[in-house]
């Protein structure tokens, strides 16, 4: 096995760890905004110290151009509204259906790239835009009417955003702006997104002790997945490494089986092999 495919696992199993994370906190009527804030804290003093430590350069003010401050503001706002959007999912839907849809993102990557970069698509790919709809449509359950659907959605709205997130920073990298950077200033939209959040829509700011383990917990794995993925793609193929990174969702349903969170079903099973196929041939 070579190494890009060893950091895209790792990628892989961290991202499954915090979807389980987010579910376990969502379950509360805990502020979301106040975990997001936590992690974009952490997540920053974690870049922050590793770009200090690996490279000799000192990280100023000045030391963010005008491309690298207008791609990290964009792509960090849409991860920001992104992971928003699926904590509020989470609190009502299963993590085998939220964290499929959320992975499913590669659907959103392949035709925002047909509409805006003029890439082609083919026919496998339509195929596995295909399967990952059945994939989505297996999941579903209609134990709470009412509401499920308005969860979907936004669990749908979290995968768009983080599918225009992939867009925006390939197009952003293509320009010249730095990867370095782009992910402290991400990381500063998750601390002011989650901050702005918890006061203007959740209208509660208060630090708790639980809020703080789940936010250093979270914001740890979040570093993690950042770091292997890039290392995965820096030592590997990308139209490899990152449909294996994007299996998380696989991992996530287990561990959430193993935690007594829900129960397997072979309609699960399926829809869960299924939804693997479709990322693996979207990404062809």
């Amino acid at each position: 096995m070579n190494s890009g495919i060893e950091y895209a696992l790792l990628s892989l199993v961290f991202a499954a760890c915090n979807d389980v994370v987010f579910k376990r906190y969502a379950l509360s009527s805990r502020s979301r905004g106040m975990l997001v804030m936590g992690i974009g804290l952490v997540w920053f003093c974690l870049q922050y110290s590793s770009i200090s430590l690996l490279s000799t350069k000192l990280i100023t003010f000045s030391s963010f151009d005008q491309l690298t401050l207008r791609y990290g503001l964009g792509t960090g706002l849409l991860l920001t509204a992104s992971n928003l959007l699926l904590l509020e999912s989470l609190k009502h839907i299963n993590i085998s259906l939220g964290s499929t849809i959320y992975r499913l993102n590669t659907i959103g990557v392949v035709l925002l790239s047909l509409l805006l970069l003029n890439e082609s698509l083919q026919s496998g790919q339509w195929l596995g835009l295909l399967l990952g709809i059945l994939a989505v449509l297996m999941l579903y359950h209609r134990e709470n009417a009412a509401q499920m659907p308005v969860y979907i959605l936004l669990a749908i709205a979290a995968s768009v955003l983080r599918a225009l997130y992939g867009v925006f920073s390939k197009q952003g990298l293509q320009s010249g702006a730095d990867l370095d950077l782009m992910i402290l200033v991400t990381a500063c939209c998750w601390f002011f997104g989650g901050a702005l959040y918890a006061i203007f829509r959740e209208r509660r700011f208060n630090i708790t002790y639980k809020k703080i383990q789940y936010a250093m917990l979270s914001g740890i794995l979040v570093y993690l997945i950042v770091q292997c993925l890039l290392l995965a793609i820096e030592t590997g193929q990308a139209s490899i490494v990152i449909p294996v990174a994007n299996m998380s969702f696989i991992v996530a349903l287990l561990l959430s089986v193993l935690l007594g969170m829900e129960r397997i079903t072979l309609k699960k099973s399926v829809a869960t092999g299924i939804a693997a196929c479709s990322i693996v041939l979207l990404s062809l």
